[in-house]
């Protein structure tokens, strides 16, 4: 059965995988047993959509309805291949304009870091499968629609963005207070990609030193940094600003 973009259900799920849905998340009651919870973890595994294991009641909190141990969250829309989209966007003509989120994890300000980057001219967004938000209907009335209108891309790992960006010749800057650069020193009117971190950790040590250039926004009250959403639209209207 579904229930706006949510289906539970052991059979329901498996025949939504077999039917190529795009899936944001599973979840499976932990120590759920039985032939049928044995094939859909397979098929979750083969078809490399992201799923865990969680308490009864959280899925009860998921839905009331008979869920037999496994609630899916299916997306609402369908998701970009990154090369494609940077291949189009070059064949286009204009200069490319790319936002990449490192697993933020608050669906409000996903959805208003959408709407942002679509008021901007973003050509797209990257998103990592597993830790990012998803796409649901807080994320939708968050995004004013935007995320309808805005091409979104799903990779495994966040470097994979990277290192495809830069073989493309796309600069790549991280926001980031680890720098003594700020945003208004950088060129915007480059091919780039601009990254943002979490909310709570910010950009993966990892993922930060492949970046590029690194810069910050300056800080000038007491308070040590900015909501991830209201950075993230700084960044991108001076990038706006420079392009304009």
């Amino acid at each position: 059965m579904q229930n706006n973009t949510q289906i539970f259900g052991l059979r329901a799920v498996i025949e939504a995988i077999n039917s190529d849905e795009t899936f944001e998340k599973v979840f499976i009651q932990k120590g759920l047993k039985g032939s049928l919870a044995q094939e859909l973890e397979q098929q979750l595994k083969k078809h490399n959509i992201n799923y865990s294991y969680v308490p009864v009641e959280k899925l009860n909190r998921l839905t009331p309805k008979n869920h037999q141990g496994v609630v899916a969250q299916i997306s609402p829309i369908s998701y970009h291949d990154i090369e494609e989209l940077t291949i189009n966007v070059m064949e286009s003509g204009e200069t490319p304009f790319f936002l990449i989120l490192d697993q933020i994890s608050d669906v409000r300000n996903f959805g208003a870091i959408i709407r942002t980057a679509e008021c901007t001219g973003v050509h797209g967004i990257i998103i990592q499968k597993k830790g990012s938000a998803p796409i649901n209907g807080d994320t939708i009335k968050t995004s004013a629609g935007a995320v309808f209108k805005i091409p979104i891309c799903r990779v495994d790992h966040i470097k994979d963005a990277l290192f495809h960006m830069q073989a493309s010749g796309i600069k790549v800057i991280a926001a980031t207070e680890k720098t003594n650069d700020t945003v208004y020193q950088i060129n915007f009117t480059e091919p780039c990609a601009i990254i943002m971190g979490s909310e709570g950790r910010g950009i993966n040590p990892s993922v930060l030193k492949l970046a590029d250039q690194k810069a910050k926004l300056p800080i000038l009250g007491e308070i040590e940094s900015l909501n991830v959403s209201v950075a993230c639209g700084a960044f991108l209207y001076e990038a706006v600003r420079q392009r304009s």
